[in-house]
């Protein structure tokens, strides 16, 4: 079921997300917050974008699980350890191999101490609405 992507009137326009996202279905999903680990659990790689990566990977799997897709997220919480400005170009770029440009999901990016484990640096979680 299409989702509504909006954005206001007033508030700043960045084409990498969008400020609101107006769903209706009959099936929420929410993941676990994913890291940058495969199913053998090694880690992606020692850098934010390899980390990036996987993680957005692993997010599509979950969706998967649950009969979703990428199309149906309506948003996206990542969580970055030791923040950055340069990170968004990192991240953006991950992102735009799973999202598409011109429905792009509601997103918040946090900045974090640490996560569960040391080597981490990433970690993304969604919320999807089919119908």
């Amino acid at each position: 079921m299409p989702h509504q992507h909006l954005q206001p009137t007033g508030l700043h326009v960045n084409p990498a997300y969008s400020h609101v996202v107006v769903a209706s279905g009959k099936r929420l999903i929410y993941t676990a917050g994913q890291v940058p680990v495969n199913a053998d659990g090694r880690l992606a790689g020692p850098d934010l974008e390899a980390q990036a990566m996987q993680a957005f990977r692993n997010v599509g799997l979950a969706l998967k699980g649950a009969g979703a897709d990428y199309a149906d997220v309506v948003k996206i919480t990542m969580f970055v350890v030791n923040y950055r400005p340069e990170h968004r170009a990192i991240l953006g770029a991950a992102r735009a191999h799973f999202f598409s440009e011109a429905a792009p999901p509601a997103s918040t990016l946090l900045g974090v101490a640490a996560l569960a484990v040391p080597e981490w640096l990433v970690e993304i979680e969604a919320v999807a609405v089919t119908g």
